[in-house]
């Protein structure tokens, strides 16, 4: 049996270990989580052979992106192929590396020998396909993520305020480059009822800045149920994702596109 003071020492020390965690946690750098939040196997393009022509393309294709991805992004398109490698705009360098190797292993796992494939992590979108699919919308792989926990009150005057921080944000990624601004990418704050809501969105850079813009608002006005009136929440796709929440979430860019 325990004394009444060894058990008062152990609630004494768990109280002071859980202190220190919450105090690392808050002084940890923005951009440190890595979620994984999706994937797809694209079984309409059906399946490849070991050994075939394909695994051969599919393989030169993974090794072009490994030495491509501590850039941020690289894209291949050809007559029978394509791929993508797009992290966020803050995530570049050897954060995007090692998303892009995260990535690559579980896609190869979940989806083994399918010719198209697609996974979403926080940091990353990687993709590949056995049919032409660079500087197109991909209006099929698509999907929301809404926090469970509501604003509440004046939805009307919620959805406003996150529909102009969308729409100032699609502005800001689709217009010509600047000196502090990144194309198909920005992020931004607003302020609601005395909360500061953070938002961020990004296009693959092989759309036109039309496309992005299109794909942005295709994605808002079919997921408005799913974003409005929640504290926090996101869509993502093949082409194009916008994101919201109340914390910050984002960290500055590492470097100019």
């Amino acid at each position: 049996m325990y004394s009444s003071s060894s058990v008062l020492k152990r609630l004494i020390l768990i109280n002071f270990l859980a202190i220190q965690l919450l105090l690392i946690s808050s002084e940890l750098p923005l951009n440190t989580t890595n979620a994984y939040l999706n994937h797809k196997c694209l079984v309409s393009q059906g399946k490849y052979k070991p050994g075939s022509d394909y695994e051969r393309r599919l393989n030169n294709l993974i090794k072009l992106m490994y030495s491509g991805s501590y850039k941020g992004f690289y894209l291949f398109g050809s007559d029978s192929d394509s791929g993508i490698l797009q992290c966020r705009a803050d995530s570049y360098g050897i954060k995007c590396h090692d998303c892009f190797a995260t990535a690559l292993a579980v896609l190869r796992r979940k989806c083994p020998w399918y010719k198209g494939m697609i996974i979403w992590y926080d940091q990353c979108l990687l993709a590949f396909n056995s049919i032409p699919s660079l500087a197109k919308i991909d209006y099929d792989n698509n999907f929301c993520m809404s926090n469970a926990k509501k604003v509440g009150g004046d939805k009307l005057a919620f959805t406003r305020t996150l529909n102009t921080l969308m729409d100032n944000l699609t502005t800001l990624a689709t217009t010509t480059k600047g000196k502090d601004n990144y194309t198909m990418f920005s992020a931004g704050e607003t302020w609601y009822k005395g909360d500061k809501m953070y938002g961020m969105v990004q296009c693959t850079y092989d759309l036109t800045l039309r496309a992005c813009k299109e794909c942005l608002v295709y994605n808002n006005l079919r997921f408005q149920d799913c974003l409005s009136d929640k504290r926090g929440a996101r869509f993502v796709g093949g082409t194009c994702t916008f994101r919201f929440e109340f914390y910050p979430f984002i960290s500055k860019p590492d470097v100019n596109i």
